[in-house]
């Protein structure tokens, strides 16, 4: 992947202003010296190494030890290490994790003038946030869009979907064609990321499971039964399958035709490329913002990755530090040429090489209509509770308001943690 701005810079340096970093009052002067202590959840963990010589290079007295850590121990391992007081230095964590790891009340605000708030996408900030504080600056970022093979519906004479009417259309279509599930949603298993897909439905409704200020959950309200009516009749009517295909396996799906369109993260595009190669990726797949609800609103899905600085870390100055050299637009570009994950400051999404990407530039647009998965430390166990909820709906088990009457009441038992 041709990447133009490559040079990497160093901690704290921009050269024209329109970079993320700042002039911090909450570190000290001159180069980061010292270990530091890192913990990265994921496999984007092994890759993280490729940036630290750079860093290396203009503080050549800090040395960086990495511990790679799988995302489904991420929580359980650090929440131990905050008990015990062993902290790392710094830690790598999805936007998933950070509501029930910041409610421990054990992690550094951002330092005053760090990196330039305004740099960043706006949704993508607040992800990182608890009663507009920062604890967390965001490293990178993604919406997921609607990806569908542009050959098929052109072959079938459908338009791309524009709303949930349009949706309908195209599966109808598609699947009358011999598509045996045109659609592809987050399913296997039904949790709280196919809760976190059915809140885009609710909130393109005009609904959310959860207000505005993150203090009650509001999943049974009327819009948000509406939204489940929608979504559960795209089962019944044939054109989303409640076994699968998973994430992973709808590459082979949409290669062979089984599917014509899925809701997922750029990353796709990725595998499709790894799968089939570039030309096949061009000349079959295409991508736009989700379809909007009956009045027109949008929603997506948003999440990524953050920074973060436990408060009793050794080494806190260095590790900011490293978070402000992370943040330069030119080391992002550098991490979506090695991971293909999207840059969190804005600038960088000038660079040719997501610039001149039509996909990525939906992905861009679906960002201004970014709904994050709600920043409360219970989001996970009741996220669970509603994607099981939603589970017996499509599978004809309850109706839409048994269920979310279900999940509402259990949620409130829960509470949202704060």
């Amino acid at each position: 992947m041709a990447i133009t701005a490559v040079t990497l810079a160093g901690c704290g340096r921009a050269d024209d202003g329109a970079g993320a970093s700042g002039a911090s009052e909450g570190i000290s002067d001159g180069p980061a010296t010292g270990t530091i202590e890192l913990w990265a959840a994921g496999a984007e963990g092994e890759e993280l190494p490729e940036l630290f010589d750079a860093f290396i290079e203009d503080n050549p007295d800090v040395d960086i030890n990495m511990t790679p850590i799988p995302e489904e121990d991420f929580v359980t391992k650090m929440t131990a290490a905050i008990a015990a007081g062993t902290v790392p230095d710094l830690i790598y964590v999805f936007a998933e994790h950070q509501p029930a790891l910041f409610a421990t009340e054990a992690f550094a605000p951002v330092p005053d003038g760090l990196v330039d708030e305004s740099a960043f996408f706006e949704s993508v900030w607040e992800t990182g946030q608890v009663d507009d504080v920062a604890y967390g600056v965001p490293w990178f970022t993604y919406a997921r869009v609607f990806q569908y093979r542009a050959d098929l519906a052109e072959a079938a004479g459908v338009d791309a979907p524009e709303n949930w009417d349009d949706l309908r259309a195209f599966a109808r279509t598609l699947k009358d064609t011999g598509v045996a599930y045109p659609l592809g949603f987050y399913v296997v298993p039904f949790d709280e990321y196919t809760a976190a897909q059915f809140d885009t439905f609710a909130h393109q409704n005009g609904g959310g499971i959860i207000d505005d200020d993150n203090s009650a959950w509001t999943i049974n309200s009327p819009e948000n039964v509406e939204a489940l009516e929608f979504y559960s009749s795209l089962f019944a009517d044939g054109f989303v399958s409640p076994d699968g295909p998973t994430s992973v396996d709808s590459v082979a799906y949409l290669t062979e035709g089984r599917l014509a369109g899925v809701l997922n993260g750029p990353w796709l595009r990725g595998w499709i490329k790894d799968a089939n190669g570039q030309e096949w990726l061009d000349a079959h797949m295409a991508a736009l913002v989700p379809p909007a609800g009956p009045d027109g609103e949008r929603a997506a899905s948003i999440g990524g990755g953050n920074w973060a600085v436990p408060e009793d870390a050794d080494n806190a100055d260095a590790a900011w530090k490293f978070v402000q050299y992370a943040s330069e637009p030119e080391v992002q570009l550098t991490w979506f040429g090695l991971m293909g994950n999207l840059p969190t400051v804005k600038v960088a999404w000038d660079d040719p090489a997501i610039a001149d990407d039509e996909a990525l530039d939906e992905v861009r647009a679906a960002m201004e209509f970014g709904v994050p998965i709600p920043a409360v430390p219970t989001w996970n166990q009741v996220g669970k509770i509603l994607g099981e909820q939603i589970e017996r709906v499509v599978r004809g088990g309850a109706t839409p308001q048994e269920a979310l009457d279900t999940a509402q009441a259990e949620a409130e038992s829960i509470g949202v943690g704060r």
